[in-house]
C-alpha cells in the first residue's frame, strides 16, 4: 500500500501525511518555502514539482526510502472534529471549486434529491436553512462511513485517525502530531527540530486557506449546527479522533483540545 496521502520535501527534512480540511494548504506551501525560499504559484495540491507527493510516481522511492529509515522528521496536523467536518460541508457540498464545478460532479444532485439538503441555489450565494441541511449532510456522511452507501466515504469527512493510521501501518512513526488550533506553536516545533535550506519566520507566512471563499459563510456560532442527534451522529462517526487527539466531544462550543497528544498511545492504537 505504501504511504498514500504522504508528501516529503526535496531536501529530505520534513516527511507530512496530509489530512484534509486541517491546514494542508499552509503546511504544504511552508515545507515548498523552505527548499525553495519561495512559495508555489497556486494551489499546493496542484504542484507536480517542488515536493515530493505520494501520488507521482516519481516520489515512491524517495518517499518510501526516507520513512522506513526514519531519516527526516515525520509529522501531521489535527483538527476539532466539530469544525472540520462543518468545513467540509461548506466548502464541498455548498461551494463552488476552483475548477468552477460542484465537487465530484453528481455528488450535489444525489444530496439534494436523496437527503433533501439545500445548498444555496447555482452558485452557493442563495439563502438556505444551513443547519437543516448540515444535519442532513452528516446523515450522508454517517452512511458513506457506516455502509459505504450511496458512495465510499470521501477523504474530507472521513476520520482523521483513519487517514494518520495507515502511515503508521506501513512502517511509518510520526515525530510530531499537533493541533490546527494552535497551529503557530506546533509548526514552529516542527521547524526547530529540522535543518532548511532556507529559513522560515512563522509570523510572516499567510495562510493559505485555498477553500476560503468556495461556499456560503457560515451564518451561526459552530454549536448551533449541532444538536443532540447530530452530536450523535458525529461521535459515532469521530469516536476514535476526539478520544486520541483529545478534543472536546461534549461542547461543540469548544474547538480547542482538552490534553496533549500521547505519541505512544497513537502509534499502538493506529497500528493495529
Amino acid at each position: 500500500m505504501g504511504f498514500p496521502g504522504t508528501w516529503m520535501t526535496t531536501s529530505e527534512t520534513m516527511v507530512y501525511r496530509v489530512v484534509p480540511k486541517c491546514a494542508c494548504s499552509t503546511i504544504g506551501q511552508i515545507m515548498h518555502f523552505s527548499d525553495h525560499g519561495r512559495f508555489y504559484d497556486g494551489d499546493i495540491h496542484d504542484a507536480t514539482e517542488g515536493l515530493r507527493k505520494w501520488a507521482q510516481e516519481d516520489s515512491h522511492g524517495p518517499i518510501e526510502r526516507v520513512v522506513r529509515a526514519h531519516s527526516a522528521l515525520a509529522f501531521t496536523c489535527v483538527r476539532n472534529p466539530y469544525t472540520r467536518v462543518l468545513s467540509s460541508f461548506f466548502d464541498k457540498i455548498c461551494g463552488i471549486q476552483r475548477n468552477g464545478k460542484r465537487y465530484r460532479g453528481q455528488l450535489v444532485p444525489l444530496l439534494i434529491q436523496k437527503y433533501g439538503i439545500e445548498v444555496g441555489g447555482e452558485d452557493g450565494k442563495g439563502e438556505f436553512d444551513q443547519i437543516a441541511s448540515f444535519r442532513r449532510f452528516l446523515l450522508f456522511a454517517r452512511d458513506t462511513i457506516r455502509w459505504k452507501r450511496p458512495m465510499e466515504p470521501d477523504i474530507h469527512w472521513s476520520a482523521m485517525s483513519g487517514h494518520i493510521s495507515t502511515f503508521i501501518v506501513n512502517g511509518g512513526r510520526y515525530d510530531k502530531i499537533f493541533f490546527t488550533e494552535t497551529f503557530n506553536d506546533g509548526m514552529q516545533a516542527v521547524l526547530d527540530a529540522v535543518e532548511t535550506p532556507h529559513p522560515v519566520n512563522l509570523a510572516q507566512i499567510p495562510r493559505f486557506n485555498e477553500s476560503e471563499g468556495h461556499g456560503p459563510k457560515r451564518a451561526h456560532p459552530v454549536e448551533a449546527y449541532f444538536d443532540d442527534l447530530s452530536m450523535h451522529l458525529v461521535y459515532e462517526i469521530y469516536k476514535r479522533d476526539f478520544d486520541l487527539f483529545r478534543y472536546d466531544f461534549e461542547n461543540p462550543a469548544n474547538r480547542m483540545p482538552v490534553g496533549e497528544i500521547d505519541l505512544d498511545e497513537v502509534h499502538a492504537k493506529l497500528g493495529d
